[in-house]
């Protein structure tokens, strides 16, 4: 039997037609540096999605989409674009319960209303890896293909490691 998408993510995968491609992955070796190292994955075609949330009341959340090459820059670039001075990144704990997707597989597809920002490094390559929103499959495709969720919004939002 092969691995399936976090329903949520299949869903809306199929209705927004998103062209792609399903990678099966050992739930083992979920994590980017495991993943990468044991599919040769390059780094830099692998693109992690971060939660981060205001520390104010009421809590706000965004997801972001980062190259595995490059940091967040949350404390500016996103601060900015989300409008809010003081936010952070969200606790494993709140990702987990906002998102209903597993850490280590967490994906910008089938997440709640939210804005999504998308690092324009991204949008750079010819294909990039993200997760499935569970820890047995990542998703393959063109970065292009990102921009038919109407929440994105392309941006500088992250630096060279």
């Amino acid at each position: 039997m092969s691995a399936q998408l976090d329903p949520a993510v299949a869903r809306q995968v199929e209705a927004l037609g998103i062209v792609h491609e399903i990678v099966e992955c050992d739930p083992a070796l979920a994590d980017t540096e495991q993943f990468c190292a044991n599919y040769a994955i390059p780094p830099d075609h692998a693109a992690n999605t971060i939660l981060v949330a205001s520390k104010g009341d009421p809590r706000r959340f965004a997801a972001c989409l980062v190259l595995a090459t490059t940091r967040l820059d949350v404390n500016h670039a996103v601060s900015k674009l989300m409008g809010i001075k003081r936010i952070s990144f969200a606790s494993a704990d709140d990702t987990k319960a906002l998102t209903g997707q597993l850490i280590g597989g967490v994906t910008i597809f089938g997440l709640p209303e939210m804005p999504i920002y998308v690092d324009s490094h991204v949008m750079e390559r010819d294909w990039i890896i993200v997760g499935g929103g569970n820890r047995s499959t990542k998703i393959r495709l063109a970065p292009h293909e990102l921009t038919k969720l109407p929440q994105v919004t392309v941006a500088a939002i992250a630096n060279p490691r």
